[in-house]
């Protein structure tokens, strides 16, 4: 059932002009739908699909919430949105979360190959999470 879904839903984002960019397993099927870019949706994302991030969530609010108010401007409140956004698009998938975080141990590698593949999964996967966010 997950995966007809996943396929119905990689298919629909087709049909509407834009080629699901994100570099998903077959069968990484979203754990919740794509949250809308704002506060509650993000929160509550973050809760479902890593509730062990949310003091981060919060910290991050906080210093985005002051940084707007010292430069007068709500650029770092849509950065921290835009941030948050990609955090839940990676996390949402678990197989492209377990890549990534597999691949952030491995940059930490003696083996100089290792560390290049793994910049490069790594920087693909982000990538294509901004991507998606951005509205494909």
């Amino acid at each position: 059932m997950a995966l007809a879904w996943a396929r119905a839903t990689r298919a629909l984002g087709e049909r509407k002009g834009r080629p699901m960019t994100m570099p998903y397993a077959e069968g990484d099927a979203p754990l919740i739908p794509r949250p809308e870019l704002t506060l509650p949706a993000l929160r509550q994302a973050v809760a479902a699909v890593v509730p062990s991030r949310l003091p981060e969530f919060f910290e991050d609010l906080q210093k985005a919430f002051v940084r707007a108010g010292d430069e007068d401007s709500v650029v770092p409140i849509r950065m921290f949105y835009r941030e948050w956004g990609v955090v839940v698009e990676i996390e949402r998938h678990p197989e492209t979360a377990r890549r990534l975080h597999a691949a952030e141990l491995a940059i930490n590698s003696a083996d100089p190959a290792v560390r290049d593949r793994a910049v490069r999964e790594a920087g693909e996967i982000v990538r294509a999470a901004h991507r998606e966010v951005a509205g494909g």
